[in-house]
């Protein structure tokens, strides 16, 4: 039988579930140029994984700095 703290708990990762699943996601446009090199593309953000994973570090750093 369940008591109140897990009833709580249960709402909890019920209303933790639905503010992750409702977030609103970010999309990059498609612009023809790689992100992080400006190299022509044909689809995509990124010419490969490379740039890509040197793209998101670049922006995590940036994101540091501005705190």
């Amino acid at each position: 039988m369940a008591d109140e703290f897990d009833n709580a708990s249960a709402l909890e990762e019920l209303e933790r579930d639905l503010a992750l699943a409702n977030r609103q996601k970010t999309q990059m446009p498609f612009t023809g140029m790689c992100y992080n090199c400006h190299e022509r593309i044909e689809s995509g953000n990124f010419c490969d994984k490379d740039c890509c994973e040197d793209w998101q570090k670049a922006q995590w750093a940036k994101s540091q700095r501005q705190r």
